[in-house]
């Protein structure tokens, strides 16, 4: 049996902290409440890590069990203030106690003194989360400041009240700790000189000699969160659990907020899900369950466009450690920039996504402190072509940490390098103008995206119906030259380039040209059996883009007018940004194009690089992944199938 009890906080003779001000600290955020407690408390979390080990956190709403509902009621109306003062005895009232539970594990736990006037400083993480607020951080490099974000579990919970699970080490072995804090208003009783005004802070616990409220603990902390069922903790494990009671879910409902509290893991939590090398487990591992089901949070390496962020943030990893950025005056290096850029259609919005500030498209730089936990999606120059998109990563440098954590507001989710003065103003307010560079270098300065087939899924025909209708030519060869030119047939079928708006043509010229069709001015001699003429490959209409298996891909329409069966293969080369000349071979780590299959008249996919096709059967479609930053130069070989005799 416990004693344990609510204890109304008053204000002392030389003032206090009112309740409202306390809550006012997060300011009035951008995000909604459901982000922030994701951002705020996987950053505690974090902060709180064992050394190496990974950190395990776990969001669960629902509601508390019929089996334990009465404990709840019970233990947690015991001298409950009045509802004017605490609205919690309506949410305890309710025919269901709904709450949503924050769980870390492999982390060190609430530990240190209890009691917020001990001069204990080397750990004090109990006064600093229960008692006390705006502390400094006292982790290196870590995501927090001052503590302010630790109030969006009183804001997100309807009577601002929560209980605070947590088990850490101690001298000897381990400890248990149990205590209830809720957050509201301050009030007063009575009136005049003869009242009495309270801060509106209010704790659930047992009552020291000396009227001081403490946590339950040891023994006595199990036995009463076993009865609440709250999750113990095994024998050596140490971590803390936050139990919002009746949380605020915005309109949504139930499977809404688990579903959005999994995709906001992903979208603000995504670098920690990755591990640094193959085999190693990720730094921090998400789950979520929504009234005992699991909701499953999404792969970043296979969400789009979080696949864009993940593969700029490798690039910070890579052997080149992606691209400096510095600042000229005063001299600093301010951090290092990832950057990736792709075709990508039109994504799925989602609420989370939508968040973080990102719609359909993608042209975001992500940026992170050295804890890399996500501060913000900064938003740059949008390409006016359809279709390309590009994601960077910036991470500031460990010797510049401070500074941008102090342009940090309470919820960590921008830089204002307004807030700041000196030098450190120079180098955030510098590091925008340095990211902003490197965009206009990957696009043009007329905005321009500088990649090899940026051309708008709709727009394509529009794009290229004024240049040609198709190439000409006949299957074989694979040195290419003119792609718009006449030229006089030959044994192969001229390329067709493709870069930024449009097809790009080579310097040489032939004499004879195709008609209006297309198809070569060249004839077969009088009498000859189309059968025995050379292959002849005829290209139809220009390349243009579309969509396969979720792939952006450049697609030739062509067919062979010679009869017979033929074996066709792709050559596929790029002409680098900047330079004339033609590559099937592109340097070390270029981009190049690549093979992606073949469409028959009938609609069906081959993967088969040679495949065996039938002149004049019809149109057939080759597919191709086009490379960025170059033109794509794509052609269509055909070799007569010889019969044996």
């Amino acid at each position: 049996m416990t004693d344990a009890a609510w204890h109304s906080q008053a204000f002392p003779p030389e003032g206090a902290s009112a309740a409202e001000g306390i809550r006012n600290q997060l300011g009035r955020p951008e995000l909604d409440l459901l982000t922030i407690l994701v951002r705020e408390s996987a950053q505690n979390s974090w902060d709180a890590r064992l050394g190496d080990r990974p950190v395990d956190y776990h969001l669960d709403l629902k509601g508390v069990s019929p089996a334990h509902a009465p404990a709840w009621r019970e233990l947690l109306s015991r001298d409950i203030p009045d509802r004017s003062q605490l609205p919690l005895r309506s949410s305890l009232s309710a025919a269901a106690i709904r709450i949503l539970t924050v769980s870390d594990r492999g982390t060190t736990g609430l530990g240190g003194p209890t009691r917020a006037d001990n001069a204990v400083v080397a750990n004090h993480d109990f006064v600093s989360f229960i008692r006390n607020i705006g502390e400094p951080r006292d982790t290196d490099l870590g995501g927090g400041t001052y503590g302010f974000g630790k109030g969006i579990f009183y804001l997100l919970s309807r009577p601002g009240t929560v209980l605070v699970h947590t088990r850490c080490r101690v001298e000897g072995g381990f400890e248990t700790r149990l205590m209830g804090c809720a957050l509201w208003r301050s009030y007063a009783v009575g009136n005049g000189l003869s009242g009495r005004r309270f801060t509106g802070r209010h704790w659930w616990g047992t009552l020291s000699s000396d009227n001081v409220v403490e946590p339950l603990v040891g023994a006595e902390a199990d036995a009463v969160a076993e009865r609440l069922g709250l999750r113990p903790y095994l024998d050596d494990e140490t971590g803390t659990t936050v139990v919002v009671i009746d949380p605020e879910l915005d309109e949504r409902s139930v499977v809404e907020a688990g579903t959005y509290l999994a995709d906001s893991i992903a979208w603000n939590l995504w670098p920690k899900m990755l591990s640094r090398t193959p085999g190693e487990p990720q730094p921090m591992r998400f789950s979520v369950h929504c009234d005992g089901v699991v909701v499953p949070v999404p792969d970043p390496r296979e969400t789009s466009p979080l696949d864009m962020f993940v593969t700029a943030y490798e690039e910070l990893g890579s052997e080149t450690g992606g691209r400096e950025l510095s600042c000229g005056k005063p001299v600093a290096k301010l951090g290092n920039l990832g950057l990736e850029s792709s075709y990508l259609v039109p994504f799925e919005k989602t609420a989370a996504g939508s968040a973080a500030g990102i719609e359909t498209t993608v042209h975001h730089v992500c940026l992170m402190r050295t804890a890399e936990l996500v501060v913000t999606y900064h938003e740059g120059l949008k390409p006016p072509i359809e279709n390309f998109s590009y994601a960077g990563v910036f991470r500031a440098t460990a010797e510049l940490d401070s500074t941008f954590a102090s342009s940090e507001p309470p919820t960590h989710d921008a830089w204002n390098w307004h807030s700041l003065d000196g030098r450190d103003k120079t180098f955030v307010k510098m590091t925008f103008a340095r990211i902003k560079d490197a965009i206009d270098t990957l696009l043009d300065r007329d905005g321009q995206a500088r990649s090899g087939s940026a051309v708008p899924l709709g727009a394509a025909s529009r794009v290229f119906s004024n240049l040609v209708s198709g190439s000409w030519g006949t299957g074989g060869a694979s040195d290419y030259r003119s792609a718009l030119k006449p030229t006089a047939p030959t044994h192969e079928s001229p390329p067709n380039r493709l870069s930024g708006d449009l097809f790009a043509p080579s310097d040489d010229a032939g004499a004879g040209a195709p008609d209006a069709s297309g198809a070569s001015a060249a004839s077969p001699r009088p009498g000859q059996d189309s059968s025995t003429r050379r292959p002849r490959v005829e290209y139809v209409d220009a390349p243009y883009y579309d969509v396969r298996a979720g792939q952006l891909v450049l697609i030739q329409a062509f067919q062979l007018t010679t009869s017979g069966n033929h074996r066709c293969a792709a050559d596929l080369g790029v002409t680098l940004a900047g330079t004339s000349s033609r590559e099937t071979d592109p340097p070390r780590n270029a981009a190049k194009p690549h093979f992606f299959g073949w469409e028959s008249p009938d609609g069906t996919f081959h993967t088969d690089e040679s495949p065996l096709i039938e002149g004049g059967d019809g149109v057939w479609r080759l597919l191709v992944l086009p490379a960025p930053d170059t033109m794509t130069e794509i052609s269509v070989s055909a070799m007569r199938e010889v019969q044996p005799r």
